[in-house]
């Protein structure tokens, strides 16, 4: 291959990997704290936001039917703040469920492929924790 190919294949490369790495907000962990009937939600996020263009813009609690129980919209991009956590007070989520789902978007690739599931009846799970009321 000629000197000039291989400048070629480094800058298709190079495009490669900032796309890569620009890609879907990442959903790293989540706290849950029950004080009565709220609950006080904190998830924390990982984006390569690279400025008002790409950024994280938003976090959502979804049920297993696909409704939004709530929403934290993100206002401004987190390019020198990463991972970072972002909470919503006063969620009120409906009597009897047990299940919950954390989807996040960002201002490119809309809402991620992955979500993190919650089980609200246990304390500790695969990146997230419950707190109830009289465990502080």
């Amino acid at each position: 291959m000629t000197a000039s190919g291989w400048r070629g294949m480094g800058v298709a490369a190079l495009i490669g990997v900032s796309a890569a790495h620009a890609g879907e907000v990442v959903i790293e962990k989540a706290a849950f704290t029950k004080t009565g009937s709220h609950w006080r939600v904190s998830v924390t996020l990982r984006h390569a936001d690279t400025g008002w263009d790409h950024y994280a813009d938003q976090w959502r609690l979804v049920d297993g039917q696909g409704r939004v129980l709530a929403t934290r919209v993100l206002y401004h991009p987190h390019v020198d703040e990463q991972p970072f956590t972002r909470s919503q007070n006063e969620v009120v989520l409906p009597a009897g469920l047990s299940t919950v789902f954390i989807e996040a978007r960002d201002t490119v690739h809309g809402w991620a492929k992955e979500r993190l599931t919650v089980d609200l009846t246990r304390p500790v799970g695969e990146r997230y924790e419950v707190h109830g009321p009289g465990e502080r």
